[in-house]
């Protein structure tokens, strides 16, 4: 368990920003299980998750930059997870796979060119004897606007992918694994999503918010499709 519990250059827990949003959300806590619980809620909602804003520089993928800017994308926020979890002596890891979202913007599909998201990111944590998975990637605001149910976590059982919306339409599905990880496996990343998403990052930066706000207008157009 050693290499899930020490620093990595991106799940960097032994930085300040990391240990003070660990120690802020596990105050009071002694036991792991719970301590695992606080901090998925913590680093769910407590950092929004923004798909277009996604800085893929060694230096913008490490937790405590995350954490500094207060948004990331899936992989951004597993990494951050994890880093809170070792801050906190849980074992923790990171973990990839291939999905299909059925749910996205207009723009944001038009960007991509494909409803398949490549490495998108979850964290493991060691808890009670077993691993289990956790997805922290959206935060509660962002379910409300898409119509899902948020995931919720308890420490025992897999929180892995929101499979239907709220009015029961299909809204994520596991395509491929690519594993775990004890830090983020950087140039493939990099790689991939440079291969796979060439017209999305010659886009320009959006400002702050801006994928909620798209859902709010889709849905007030009826065009939020799920």
């Amino acid at each position: 368990m050693e290499e899930y519990l020490r620093p990595g250059e991106f799940i960097d827990s032994d930085a300040p920003e990391v240990v003070s949003l660990a120690e802020n959300a596990a105050k009071g806590l002694k036991e792991k299980l719970q301590t695992g619980v606080r901090l998925y809620y913590a680093v769910r909602d407590g950092i929004q998750y923004d798909p277009y804003r996604i800085d893929l520089s060694r230096e913008g993928l490490k937790a405590s930059s995350i954490i500094r800017k207060g948004f990331g994308y899936c992989v951004a926020k597993a990494a951050v997870l994890a880093a809170a979890c070792r801050a906190c002596g849980i074992p923790s890891r990171v973990g990839f796979a291939d999905v299909r979202n059925h749910l996205s913007t207009e723009r944001l599909r038009k960007l991509m060119k494909t409803d398949i998201f490549i490495y998108h990111g979850y964290t493991e944590m060691f808890l009670e004897g077993k691993w289990v998975k956790a997805t922290p990637a959206f935060n509660l605001s962002l379910c409300d606007r898409f119509r899902v149910n948020p995931l919720e976590f308890d420490g025992k059982k897999d929180s892995l992918f929101h499979e239907y919306n709220r009015d029961g339409d299909r809204h994520l599905e596991y395509v491929r694994d690519h594993g775990v990880f004890a830090d983020l496996p950087y140039e493939t990343i990099v790689a991939m999503f440079r291969k796979h998403y060439p017209g999305y990052f010659k886009a320009e930066n959006s400002e702050a918010g801006s994928f909620e706000k798209e859902a709010d207008r889709e849905e007030e157009a009826g065009g939020l499709r799920g």
